[in-house]
Parts: C-alpha cells; sequence; structure tokens
C-alpha cells in the first residue's frame, strides 16, 4: 500500500464486541495476523476484525539515536511514547463500587461539612472519615463533585 510504513505492528485488537450492550469486552486476540483471503487485505485471520481495531506500535528512527517506540492507542490519533502509563491504553478505567452503607455514610457526612472540602479546620476528620469507610479522600472528593447537585436538588423538592 502507498504511504504504509514497514515499522509498524499491530497487537492486540481493541474493539469493543458489548458496545451495543453498555458493556465493554474484547475477543482476546493477541495480535493482527493478515489474513490473505479476505478482500482487500486488512482483516486479521484470528478475528476478523479490521486491522485498525488492533493496537498501533511503531518503531521509528528518532533523530539518528536508537529506535523509539510510538504506541497509538484509541484517543483520536495522538501519539503517545511507550512507557508503564501507556500500557493502560486501550483498557476502562475502574470504576469504584460503593456498598448502600458507604453511600449513606458518605451523603449524612456530605452534609454535615456542606457539601464542601475546603475546610482546612476539618481536615483531621475527613481523613479519619475515609479511612473509616474504606475509601481515599480523592475518592470521597470525586463522590462529592459528582452527587452534590443531585442532593441538593432533592433536598429543595422535600421541604416544598
Amino acid at each position: 500500500m502507498e504511504g504504509e510504513n514497514t515499522n509498524d505492528i499491530y497487537k492486540e485488537c481493541l474493539r469493543n464486541h458489548a458496545a451495543s450492550l453498555g458493556s465493554y469486552a474484547t475477543d482476546g486476540c493477541g495480535e493482527f495476523t493478515l489474513d490473505d483471503t479476505s478482500s482487500g487485505g486488512l482483516h486479521c485471520a484470528a478475528c476478523g476484525c479490521h486491522r485498525n481495531f488492533h493496537r498501533k506500535v511503531t518503531y521509528g528512527a528518532s533523530g539518528g539515536r536508537d529506535h523509539e517506540m510510538i504506541e497509538y492507542g484509541g484517543g483520536g490519533g495522538r501519539q503517545i511514547p511507550e512507557s508503564p502509563e501507556s500500557e493502560r491504553s486501550g483498557k476502562k478505567r475502574f470504576r469504584t463500587k460503593f456498598t448502600e452503607d458507604q453511600r449513606e455514610k458518605m451523603l449524612a457526612f456530605a452534609e454535615k461539612l456542606g457539601w464542601k472540602l475546603q475546610r482546612k479546620d476539618k481536615e483531621d476528620e475527613i481523613e479519619r472519615f475515609c479511612r473509616g469507610i474504606g475509601i481515599s479522600r480523592k475518592v470521597f472528593k470525586v463522590w462529592m463533585h459528582n452527587h452534590k447537585n443531585s442532593s441538593l436538588t432533592s433536598a429543595s423538592t422535600l421541604t416544598r
């Protein structure tokens, strides 16, 4: 093909086969294998997906130095240098799940704080609370940010 880089390697398939179900599931194909029998020749013999669904890794010379590896994740054509942090590319972020008890305690504590974590005098109390229910301060902060408006609107409808 024209303009095709011979230093490109296509790794594991990142196609989400459960997108229509609102979930995430890949087929487990570990590396793109060219299927010579397919029309156009760009489908994988192992999983049947088009080559574009596979994670692309490019090996190229960088200014006369050793070869540099550039990984192209599923993110809008951005180039990401290979590092331990970029190994997560293509994977979904872990979603924190709370128990009903944790939710009730966080709601009560957030109301007590006035839905603000900016109070320096309560810093130790916030840390103690988070440790007590088994979450980090950052997770509690994100939960408060995500729930403050829905909680305030439900409280205002109850008082009417």
